[in-house]
């Protein structure tokens, strides 16, 4: 164990060539980063579930029932143990050959199968107060992080300056309103990632995960080496936006579409500007190159890049997914819902599939009774037309006499 320990803090792995960690401890200023500071996001992340579960109920809820947020109400299904256990254990979206074998097993029809399992799907997805009470509380964090975060660094050099970010590195003493910024930062997307089981899953859930956990070892490994002058730019960057997404789908929720059109207008600007832009020219070029001017690369340089790359390349990918929806705006006339919704369709789509399968259905039928009326029509002219024939060839017989 002591043998790992001493690998895995290696300063060649965490600080520049030609500095050691004793070096760090000589530093002056009211605090150093030490690793075993992390430790407190932990307790920071329970407490942030708890904290949570308290305003969802005391708090979202109620303001979910002032701005008008309304559930659907979902069909109950019939019991079935069979279609149950498939349900639970197997898939909750089975083909149609696995549908024809269950067809079998509970003496249903292959119509009232496919309709248990959409109902039973519905049962499942999250309500619209579960979704308004999560976009709240996602909302207020983001909102006075960014505020306490923009008010702490602006009267900093490096948040004008990025080059005052390695001015005197990694000798630079973490201020406590920082260090309070990057623990409350860490302990929430600690959060995230343990109550990502019971959130609302959405198309992007893969793209989530991995930002969690590559934010998580940002922040872990930028405090630890003392990058935390740029970190805190990293995480402000961030918060910049994240809460206007979040009131955006609280009033989405709620019904209020032009409000959230607005939101998500503005929004999408912010994003784009901050993620696509700011991001690379500021944060990854100050990184990749303007550190270069203080320090020669070293195994911390590359990993540290390597997590900012991966964060630039999920704003890219959402980035795509914002335009979509700004051109589906701008051409169609209206904002289509969330390219990130629910993974499974919504309840809404669905029944409009099973309305359309009806409709065609119906079609089906009214065509058949159709040709076979057609057909009698046809029939009943070729008879009539011999019989006229017959009746002109007996009127002729006794002229022809």
């Amino acid at each position: 164990m002591e043998q790992l320990s001493q690998w895995l803090w290696k300063q060649e792995y965490w600080l520049p060539p030609g500095i050691r960690w004793e070096d760090l401890e000589k530093m002056e200023g009211s605090r150093r980063p030490l690793p075993r500071d992390l430790l407190l996001a932990l307790p920071l992340a329970l407490g942030f579930i708890m904290l949570r579960y308290a305003f969802e109920r005391r708090v979202a809820f109620p303001l979910s029932r002032v701005l008008g947020v309304k559930d659907q109400v979902r069909l109950k299904v019939a019991p079935a143990p069979n279609l149950e256990a498939f349900y639970t254990k197997n898939s909750r979206q089975p083909t149609q050959s696995e549908i024809s074998s269950l067809v079998n097993q509970c003496n249903l029809t292959h119509r009232q199968v496919e309709t248990w399992f959409r109902n039973r799907r519905n049962l499942d997805r999250p309500s619209n107060s579960k979704k308004f009470c999560e976009a709240s509380w996602r909302f207020v964090f983001y909102l006075l992080a960014f505020t306490a975060g923009l008010a702490s660094l602006i009267n900093t050099p490096w948040f004008w300056d990025q080059r005052e970010c390695w001015r005197g590195f990694p000798r630079q003493p973490v201020q406590d309103a920082h260090y309070w910024y990057y623990m409350l930062e860490l302990g929430f997307y600690w959060s995230l990632l343990l109550c990502v089981s019971v959130d609302v899953k959405r198309k992007d859930f893969k793209e989530q995960i991995v930002h969690h956990f590559a934010t998580i070892f940002l922040l872990g490994f930028s405090y630890c080496s003392n990058y935390t002058r740029i970190g805190t730019l990293v995480m402000l960057v961030h918060d910049s936006s994240d809460f206007l997404l979040e009131s955006a789908k609280m009033f989405n929720y709620a019904g209020w579409k032009k409000t959230c059109d607005s939101l998500f207008v503005i929004f999408a600007a912010v994003f784009l500007v901050t993620r696509l832009v700011v991001f690379p020219s500021k944060i990854i070029y100050t990184t990749l190159v303007l550190s270069m001017e203080v320090f020669e690369p070293f195994m911390g340089y590359y990993f540290f890049n390597a997590l900012l790359l991966v964060l630039q390349t999920l704003h890219i990918y959402w980035a795509y997914l914002i335009l979509r929806m700004i051109y589906k705006f701008l051409f169609l006339g209206k904002l289509d819902k969330d390219e990130r919704s629910d993974v499974e369709s919504e309840p809404e789509e669905e029944e409009k599939e099973e309305e359309e399968e009806e409709d065609r259905s119906s079609w089906r039928k009214r065509k058949v009774v159709l040709d076979s009326r057609l057909a009698m029509l046809s029939s009943s002219c070729v008879l009539n037309n011999l019989t006229n024939q017959k009746a002109d060839a007996n009127r002729r017989l006794p002229k022809a006499r």
